[in-house]
Protein backbone atom coordinates (compact mmCIF):
# COMPACT_ATOMS: atom_id res chain seq x y z
CA UNK A 1 0.00 0.00 0.00
CA UNK A 2 1.44 3.10 -1.15
CA UNK A 3 1.85 5.90 1.16
CA UNK A 4 1.14 9.47 0.45
CA UNK A 5 3.98 11.65 0.62
CA UNK A 6 3.72 14.20 3.93
CA UNK A 7 5.43 17.68 3.98
CA UNK A 8 8.12 18.84 6.24
CA UNK A 9 8.17 22.48 6.94
CA UNK A 10 10.02 23.20 4.10
CA UNK A 11 7.64 21.14 2.10
CA UNK A 12 10.14 18.31 1.77
CA UNK A 13 9.42 15.00 3.47
CA UNK A 14 12.21 14.67 6.05
CA UNK A 15 13.99 11.33 5.77
CA UNK A 16 16.57 9.11 8.07
CA UNK A 17 18.63 6.62 6.64
CA UNK A 18 20.40 3.95 8.98
CA UNK A 19 23.84 2.43 8.14
CA UNK A 20 25.68 2.45 11.29
CA UNK A 21 28.38 -0.12 11.14
CA UNK A 22 31.53 -0.20 9.71
CA UNK A 23 33.41 2.46 7.07
CA UNK A 24 33.09 0.12 3.73
CA UNK A 25 29.41 -0.78 4.66
CA UNK A 26 28.51 2.97 4.89
CA UNK A 27 30.55 4.16 1.54
CA UNK A 28 28.52 1.22 -0.38
CA UNK A 29 25.39 3.35 0.62
CA UNK A 30 26.15 5.89 -1.29
CA UNK A 31 24.86 5.44 -4.13
CA UNK A 32 20.96 4.83 -2.21
CA UNK A 33 21.62 8.51 -0.75
CA UNK A 34 22.56 9.89 -4.25
CA UNK A 35 18.69 7.97 -5.26
CA UNK A 36 16.62 9.22 -2.73
CA UNK A 37 18.30 12.99 -3.53
CA UNK A 38 18.16 12.92 -6.70
CA UNK A 39 14.41 12.48 -6.19
CA UNK A 40 12.04 15.41 -7.52
CA UNK A 41 10.53 16.59 -3.92
CA UNK A 42 14.22 17.01 -3.03
CA UNK A 43 13.92 15.37 0.43
CA UNK A 44 15.59 16.40 2.94
CA UNK A 45 17.93 13.33 4.24
CA UNK A 46 19.55 12.98 7.45
CA UNK A 47 21.51 9.92 8.27
CA UNK A 48 22.50 8.06 11.56
CA UNK A 49 26.03 6.97 11.52
CA UNK A 50 28.73 6.24 14.13
CA UNK A 51 31.27 8.83 15.58
CA UNK A 52 34.13 6.86 13.14
CA UNK A 53 32.15 7.22 9.73
CA UNK A 54 30.36 10.42 10.78
CA UNK A 55 33.69 12.48 9.09
CA UNK A 56 33.11 10.94 5.75
CA UNK A 57 29.06 11.82 6.37
CA UNK A 58 29.73 15.49 6.33
CA UNK A 59 31.87 15.03 3.26
CA UNK A 60 29.21 13.45 1.56
CA UNK A 61 27.26 15.81 -0.90
CA UNK A 62 23.43 13.65 -0.50
CA UNK A 63 23.57 13.75 3.26
CA UNK A 64 21.76 17.30 4.85
CA UNK A 65 21.98 16.30 8.65
CA UNK A 66 24.76 13.89 10.46
CA UNK A 67 23.51 12.33 13.53
CA UNK A 68 25.98 10.17 15.77
CA UNK A 69 24.99 6.91 16.92
CA UNK A 70 26.05 6.36 20.52
CA UNK A 71 25.66 2.43 19.96
CA UNK A 72 24.75 0.06 22.11
CA UNK A 73 28.10 0.97 24.67
CA UNK A 74 26.04 4.40 25.60
CA UNK A 75 23.75 2.47 27.65
CA UNK A 76 20.12 3.23 29.03
CA UNK A 77 20.98 6.89 28.52
CA UNK A 78 21.92 7.13 25.74
CA UNK A 79 18.95 5.39 23.79
CA UNK A 80 16.86 8.02 25.70
CA UNK A 81 18.61 10.73 24.42
CA UNK A 82 19.01 9.34 20.97
CA UNK A 83 15.17 8.55 20.94
CA UNK A 84 14.09 11.91 22.04
CA UNK A 85 16.60 13.58 19.31
CA UNK A 86 14.50 11.52 17.47
CA UNK A 87 11.30 12.22 18.08
CA UNK A 88 12.25 16.03 18.13
CA UNK A 89 13.17 15.94 14.93
CA UNK A 90 10.21 14.35 13.57
CA UNK A 91 10.95 12.22 10.49
CA UNK A 92 8.38 11.63 8.01
CA UNK A 93 9.90 7.82 7.14
CA UNK A 94 13.26 5.62 8.27
CA UNK A 95 15.08 3.47 6.23
CA UNK A 96 17.27 0.95 7.53
CA UNK A 97 19.92 -0.02 5.58
CA UNK A 98 21.10 -2.82 7.59
CA UNK A 99 18.51 -3.95 10.32
CA UNK A 100 18.91 -4.47 14.07
CA UNK A 101 16.72 -4.93 17.00
CA UNK A 102 17.59 -1.45 18.50
CA UNK A 103 17.53 0.55 15.46
CA UNK A 104 13.99 -0.89 14.83
CA UNK A 105 12.98 -0.13 18.25
CA UNK A 106 13.99 3.04 18.49
CA UNK A 107 12.34 4.19 15.35
CA UNK A 108 9.14 2.51 16.51
CA UNK A 109 9.12 4.34 19.74
CA UNK A 110 9.91 7.95 18.20
CA UNK A 111 6.75 7.82 16.00
CA UNK A 112 8.29 7.58 12.81
CA UNK A 113 5.27 6.85 10.36
CA UNK A 114 6.89 5.17 7.50
CA UNK A 115 9.59 2.39 8.57
CA UNK A 116 11.51 0.62 5.80
CA UNK A 117 14.31 -2.02 6.16
CA UNK A 118 14.89 -5.78 4.84
CA UNK A 119 13.22 -8.50 6.21
CA UNK A 120 16.07 -9.49 8.10
CA UNK A 121 15.20 -11.71 11.51
CA UNK A 122 13.04 -10.98 13.99
CA UNK A 123 14.16 -7.06 13.79
CA UNK A 124 11.30 -6.53 11.05
CA UNK A 125 8.89 -6.73 13.52
CA UNK A 126 9.08 -2.58 14.12
CA UNK A 127 9.01 -1.98 10.59
CA UNK A 128 5.56 -1.37 8.84
CA UNK A 129 7.57 -1.82 5.58
CA UNK A 130 9.60 -4.71 4.80
CA UNK A 131 11.39 -6.17 1.44
CA UNK A 132 12.44 -9.75 1.32
CA UNK A 133 16.00 -9.05 -0.03
CA UNK A 134 18.41 -12.70 1.46
CA UNK A 135 21.51 -10.96 0.95
CA UNK A 136 22.67 -13.94 2.19
CA UNK A 137 23.04 -15.45 -1.35
CA UNK A 138 24.89 -12.86 -2.70
CA UNK A 139 23.04 -12.60 -5.52
CA UNK A 140 23.87 -8.22 -6.54
CA UNK A 141 26.18 -6.18 -4.57
CA UNK A 142 25.68 -4.53 -1.15
CA UNK A 143 25.12 -0.99 -2.91
CA UNK A 144 22.37 -2.57 -5.50
CA UNK A 145 20.50 -3.99 -2.54
CA UNK A 146 20.83 -0.31 -0.92
CA UNK A 147 19.33 0.95 -4.04
CA UNK A 148 16.65 -1.27 -4.13
CA UNK A 149 15.66 -0.39 -0.23
CA UNK A 150 16.09 3.67 -1.36
CA UNK A 151 13.93 3.70 -4.38
CA UNK A 152 11.36 0.96 -2.57
CA UNK A 153 10.93 3.93 -0.05
CA UNK A 154 10.12 5.95 -2.66
CA UNK A 155 7.66 4.66 -4.09
CA UNK A 156 6.23 4.28 -0.70
CA UNK A 157 6.05 7.74 -0.24
CA UNK A 158 4.09 8.09 -3.96
CA UNK A 159 7.45 10.03 -5.46
CA UNK A 160 8.90 9.13 -8.99
CA UNK A 161 12.01 6.88 -9.07
CA UNK A 162 14.28 9.10 -10.60
CA UNK A 163 16.80 7.44 -13.20
CA UNK A 164 20.00 5.64 -11.09
CA UNK A 165 22.99 7.81 -10.42
CA UNK A 166 26.33 6.95 -11.49
CA UNK A 167 29.47 7.22 -10.62
CA UNK A 168 31.53 8.90 -9.17
CA UNK A 169 29.06 8.68 -6.12
CA UNK A 170 31.32 11.46 -4.48
CA UNK A 171 31.60 13.68 -6.88
CA UNK A 172 34.54 16.36 -5.93
CA UNK A 173 34.87 19.76 -6.13
CA UNK A 174 36.51 20.85 -9.40
CA UNK A 175 40.63 20.50 -8.59
CA UNK A 176 40.47 18.39 -5.61
CA UNK A 177 42.33 15.67 -6.81
CA UNK A 178 44.94 18.34 -8.10
CA UNK A 179 45.40 19.68 -4.76
CA UNK A 180 45.72 16.57 -3.65
CA UNK A 181 48.49 15.34 -6.24
CA UNK A 182 49.81 18.69 -5.39
CA UNK A 183 50.13 18.45 -1.21
CA UNK A 184 51.54 14.54 -1.64
CA UNK A 185 54.03 15.85 -3.99
CA UNK A 186 54.99 18.47 -1.59
CA UNK A 187 55.39 16.02 0.83
CA UNK A 188 56.96 12.79 -0.45
CA UNK A 189 58.64 14.75 -3.64
CA UNK A 190 56.71 12.40 -6.18
CA UNK A 191 57.00 12.72 -9.56
CA UNK A 192 53.64 14.14 -10.55
CA UNK A 193 54.05 12.56 -14.43
CA UNK A 194 54.36 8.98 -13.25
CA UNK A 195 51.44 6.39 -12.18
CA UNK A 196 50.85 6.71 -8.28
CA UNK A 197 49.78 3.08 -7.24
CA UNK A 198 48.25 3.31 -3.99
CA UNK A 199 48.13 -0.04 -1.72
CA UNK A 200 46.85 -0.20 1.81
CA UNK A 201 48.10 -3.93 3.45
CA UNK A 202 45.95 -3.55 6.58
CA UNK A 203 42.20 -4.58 6.77
CA UNK A 204 41.32 -3.15 9.76
CA UNK A 205 39.98 -6.83 11.22
CA UNK A 206 37.32 -6.85 9.01
CA UNK A 207 38.40 -8.85 6.21
CA UNK A 208 40.64 -11.40 4.98
CA UNK A 209 43.76 -9.72 3.01
CA UNK A 210 47.20 -10.99 1.31
CA UNK A 211 50.12 -11.20 3.66
CA UNK A 212 52.75 -8.91 3.81
CA UNK A 213 54.80 -11.39 1.74
CA UNK A 214 52.05 -11.82 -0.97
CA UNK A 215 51.85 -8.49 -1.16
CA UNK A 216 55.37 -8.01 -2.02
CA UNK A 217 55.21 -10.30 -4.58
CA UNK A 218 52.22 -8.39 -6.44
CA UNK A 219 53.54 -5.15 -6.40
CA UNK A 220 56.99 -7.05 -7.78
CA UNK A 221 54.84 -8.57 -10.46
CA UNK A 222 53.22 -5.81 -11.47
CA UNK A 223 56.78 -4.04 -11.34
CA UNK A 224 57.83 -6.55 -13.43
CA UNK A 225 55.25 -6.60 -16.41
CA UNK A 226 55.00 -2.72 -16.75
CA UNK A 227 59.11 -2.89 -17.54
CA UNK A 228 58.51 -5.21 -19.70
CA UNK A 229 55.93 -3.49 -21.90
CA UNK A 230 58.21 -0.21 -21.49
CA UNK A 231 56.21 1.84 -19.45
CA UNK A 232 57.62 4.13 -16.56
CA UNK A 233 57.75 2.85 -13.13
CA UNK A 234 55.33 4.10 -11.11
CA UNK A 235 55.63 5.61 -8.03
CA UNK A 236 54.35 3.01 -4.95
CA UNK A 237 52.43 4.57 -1.50
CA UNK A 238 51.42 2.54 1.35
CA UNK A 239 48.35 3.73 3.28
CA UNK A 240 47.80 2.44 6.67
CA UNK A 241 44.99 3.04 9.22
CA UNK A 242 45.01 3.55 13.31
CA UNK A 243 47.44 0.99 14.74
CA UNK A 244 48.13 -0.34 11.34
CA UNK A 245 51.34 1.57 10.29
CA UNK A 246 54.10 -0.93 11.60
CA UNK A 247 52.46 -3.45 9.27
CA UNK A 248 52.93 -0.98 6.11
CA UNK A 249 56.76 0.02 7.60
CA UNK A 250 57.41 -4.10 6.99
CA UNK A 251 55.90 -4.02 3.31
CA UNK A 252 58.16 -0.81 2.72
CA UNK A 253 61.22 -2.42 3.98
CA UNK A 254 60.43 -5.81 2.35
CA UNK A 255 60.08 -4.07 -1.00
CA UNK A 256 63.26 -1.91 -0.80
CA UNK A 257 65.21 -4.99 -0.20
CA UNK A 258 64.00 -6.01 -3.58
CA UNK A 259 65.11 -3.00 -4.46
CA UNK A 260 61.55 -1.25 -5.51
CA UNK A 261 61.14 2.31 -3.58
CA UNK A 262 58.14 2.99 -1.82
CA UNK A 263 56.76 5.73 0.23
CA UNK A 264 54.42 5.83 3.25
CA UNK A 265 51.34 8.44 2.77
CA UNK A 266 51.94 11.00 6.12
CA UNK A 267 49.43 11.00 8.68
CA UNK A 268 46.19 13.06 8.08
CA UNK A 269 43.98 15.01 10.07
CA UNK A 270 41.31 12.35 10.35
CA UNK A 271 38.93 10.39 8.33
CA UNK A 272 37.83 12.61 6.19
CA UNK A 273 41.47 14.25 5.05
CA UNK A 274 42.87 10.44 4.55
CA UNK A 275 39.79 9.76 2.12
CA UNK A 276 40.57 13.07 0.18
CA UNK A 277 44.15 11.95 -0.04
CA UNK A 278 42.75 8.45 -1.99
CA UNK A 279 41.72 10.89 -4.93
CA UNK A 280 45.37 11.35 -6.02
CA UNK A 281 45.88 8.01 -6.65
CA UNK A 282 45.88 6.22 -10.26
CA UNK A 283 45.29 2.94 -8.59
CA UNK A 284 44.74 1.79 -5.09
CA UNK A 285 45.33 -1.95 -4.05
CA UNK A 286 43.97 -3.47 -1.01
CA UNK A 287 41.51 -6.35 0.75
CA UNK A 288 37.94 -5.70 0.69
CA UNK A 289 37.83 -2.88 3.44
CA UNK A 290 37.38 0.93 3.85
CA UNK A 291 39.54 1.97 1.61
CA UNK A 292 38.61 0.44 -1.06
CA UNK A 293 35.33 1.68 -0.89
CA UNK A 294 36.13 4.80 -0.66
CA UNK A 295 38.20 4.85 -3.58
CA UNK A 296 35.44 3.22 -5.53
CA UNK A 297 33.00 6.00 -4.02
CA UNK A 298 35.34 8.46 -5.74
CA UNK A 299 35.73 6.25 -9.01
CA UNK A 300 39.48 6.02 -8.58
CA UNK A 301 40.25 2.58 -10.37
CA UNK A 302 40.39 -0.49 -8.01
CA UNK A 303 42.21 -3.95 -7.55
CA UNK A 304 40.49 -5.90 -4.77
CA UNK A 305 41.50 -9.13 -3.01
CA UNK A 306 38.27 -11.22 -1.58
CA UNK A 307 38.05 -14.42 0.17
CA UNK A 308 36.31 -16.91 -1.49
CA UNK A 309 33.53 -16.89 1.70
CA UNK A 310 29.61 -16.67 -0.11
CA UNK A 311 28.91 -13.35 2.26
CA UNK A 312 31.93 -11.28 1.14
CA UNK A 313 32.02 -12.06 -2.53
CA UNK A 314 33.48 -9.92 -5.47
CA UNK A 315 30.20 -9.84 -6.59
CA UNK A 316 28.27 -9.02 -3.41
CA UNK A 317 30.97 -6.38 -2.17
CA UNK A 318 32.10 -5.30 -5.63
CA UNK A 319 33.35 -1.46 -5.57
CA UNK A 320 30.66 0.82 -6.78
CA UNK A 321 33.33 2.42 -9.47
CA UNK A 322 32.73 2.63 -13.08
CA UNK A 323 33.02 -1.22 -14.27
CA UNK A 324 36.09 -0.18 -16.58
CA UNK A 325 38.07 1.01 -13.44
CA UNK A 326 37.32 -1.91 -10.82
CA UNK A 327 39.54 -5.60 -10.49
CA UNK A 328 38.91 -7.99 -7.81
CA UNK A 329 40.36 -11.29 -7.43
CA UNK A 330 40.01 -14.35 -5.07
CA UNK A 331 40.69 -18.07 -4.46
CA UNK A 332 39.75 -20.22 -7.17
CA UNK A 333 36.92 -23.01 -6.93
CA UNK A 334 37.66 -25.55 -4.28
CA UNK A 335 40.25 -23.34 -2.77
CA UNK A 336 39.45 -22.80 1.16
CA UNK A 337 37.31 -19.47 1.78
CA UNK A 338 40.08 -17.82 3.54
CA UNK A 339 43.06 -19.46 1.75
CA UNK A 340 44.17 -16.12 -0.13
CA UNK A 341 47.79 -17.71 -0.76
CA UNK A 342 45.40 -19.68 -3.36
CA UNK A 343 45.06 -16.61 -5.40
CA UNK A 344 47.58 -16.47 -8.75
CA UNK A 345 49.36 -13.02 -8.60
CA UNK A 346 50.95 -13.41 -11.64
CA UNK A 347 47.76 -13.49 -13.09
CA UNK A 348 46.45 -10.59 -11.10
CA UNK A 349 49.38 -8.61 -11.73
CA UNK A 350 49.15 -9.17 -15.58
CA UNK A 351 45.43 -7.94 -15.42
CA UNK A 352 46.33 -4.92 -12.85
CA UNK A 353 49.40 -3.72 -15.55
CA UNK A 354 46.71 -4.41 -18.46
CA UNK A 355 44.48 -1.84 -16.51
CA UNK A 356 46.95 0.64 -15.99
CA UNK A 357 48.31 0.42 -20.04
CA UNK A 358 44.59 1.38 -20.85
CA UNK A 359 43.68 3.74 -18.57
CA UNK A 360 42.76 7.47 -20.58
CA UNK A 361 46.01 9.92 -19.97
CA UNK A 362 43.63 11.96 -17.64
CA UNK A 363 43.36 9.22 -15.39
CA UNK A 364 46.83 8.88 -15.18
CA UNK A 365 48.11 12.33 -15.22
CA UNK A 366 46.70 15.17 -13.24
Amino acid sequence: MMTQCPEGDGGEPRLLVVRNDKIGDFMLAWPALACLKAAASAPRVSVLVPAYTAPLARQCPWIDEVLIDPGNASGRAGCRTLLQRLREARFDALLTLFSTPRIGWLGWRAGIPLRLAPATQWAQLFYNRRIVQRRSRSEKPEYVYNLELAEALLVELGLAVPPRPEPPYWPLPEGTRAVQRERITDELGLDGSRRWLFLHPGSGGSAVNLSLERYASLVLNIQARLAGASARAPAWVLTAGPGEEAAADSLRERLAGEGITAVLLPPRHGLDDFALSLSACDLLIAGSTGPLHIAGCLDRPTAGFYPSRRSATPLRWRTCNAEAHRLAFCPPPGAGEHNMDSIDLEAAASRIADLLRHLPSHETIS
